[in-house]
């Protein structure tokens, strides 16, 4: 059996995940083909490698147009001028990061100044050809996220996978705000980046054919975050929703910031199998995937493909 254990101890998000699971294997091609296929415009799509805090990782980023566009990697607007400059702080007295034998291009912020984008012949920017016209301030209910979903070119394993973690996201956020899940209007979780996570966290995830997901905890920061209902404790309301609802276990790091989104508590969830480890495994294959937004932990999801080994005496 193939068992999949992703260690969450700087959170998870859907971007982390899905260059996670690609780090590990996943078929690029049949994730190239899903994603060309969504119905909906506004966004291409890059997977890269890139360093995070020296470490070499993978990196999933939708980029979104102009008109689709959102704050959802702004530091100042996440969680205020304070944390954004006590990261920046931090990054600056820490920057010390080398690399050789590579051509890497740096990222315009001054803040993300340990983090070099590193080309590769086999980086691409996909250009989505657009199907049909969404507003980014358009909020999508779960009925159109269906719809979306359903008109993707996945398998039907894949499809209701997707399915899934928007299913648990709307009972979540339904919960949140007192409103049945069909009357839900997705904000941040229905625009479209997070749509393109979504399918690809279930198509990336049936292509490597696992048996059993272990999730022995998830780690959260503290304090607040802004979002489109204003400003929120960590975790958000859909979150913790999703952690109570699942048992997930979770541990709060001291560190400001909103380590675990709804995305990414939302296929937690809906992937574990169990929270056991067992005693004794090898390790088949890893894959670390890059978060985005800046932290004094750094965000670098580890996902390991384990076979269990049978206790020696």
């Amino acid at each position: 059996m193939k068992k999949l254990y992703l260690e969450c101890n700087a959170g998870i998000s859907g971007d982390m995940l899905v260059a996670a699971l690609l780090d590990l294997g996943a078929d690029r091609a049949k994730l190239d083909e899903a994603l060309q296929s969504i119905p909906a415009k506004g966004f291409t799509y890059n997977i890269s490698r890139v360093s995070k805090a020296g470490v070499d990782c993978c990196d999933f980023d939708v980029v979104l147009d102009a008109e689709h566009d959102n704050h959802d990697h702004d530091m100042s607007f996440l969680h205020g001028e304070a944390v954004a400059a006590q990261v920046h702080s931090h990054e600056h007295e820490h920057c010390h990061e080398h690399h050789h034998d590579h051509e890497h291009e740096h990222e315009h912020e001054h803040e993300h100044c340990h983090e070099h984008h590193h080309e590769h012949e086999h980086e691409h920017d996909h250009v989505h050809t657009p199907h049909e016209h969404h507003h980014h301030h358009e909020h999508r209910g779960l009925k159109e996220v269906i719809e979306i979903i359903n008109g993707t070119q996945m398998s039907e394993q894949a499809r209701a996978l997707a399915l899934r973690i928007f299913d648990i996201i709307a009972e979540a956020e339904g919960k949140a705000h007192a409103v049945a899940k069909e009357n839900v209007h997705f904000h941040e979780v229905g625009a479209i980046d997070s749509i393109v996570d979504i399918v690809a966290i279930a198509v990336c995830f049936d292509s490597l054919g696992v048996d059993e997901v272990i999730v022995p905890e998830l780690c959260e920061g503290r304090g607040t975050v802004r979002c489109q209902h204003g400003v929120l404790p960590v975790p958000v309301p859909a979150t913790a929703n999703i952690m109570q609802s699942f048992g997930l276990n979770v541990r709060l790091l001291p560190v400001q910031g909103e380590f675990v989104t709804p995305t990414g508590a939302a296929a937690a969830a809906a992937l574990m199998t169990t929270d056991e480890l067992p005693e004794q495994f090898k390790i088949c294959a890893i894959g670390l995937g890059a978060g985005k937004r800046q932290y004094e932990r750094p965000s670098i999801l580890r996902a390991l493909l384990i076979e269990p080994q049978k206790k020696t005496l």
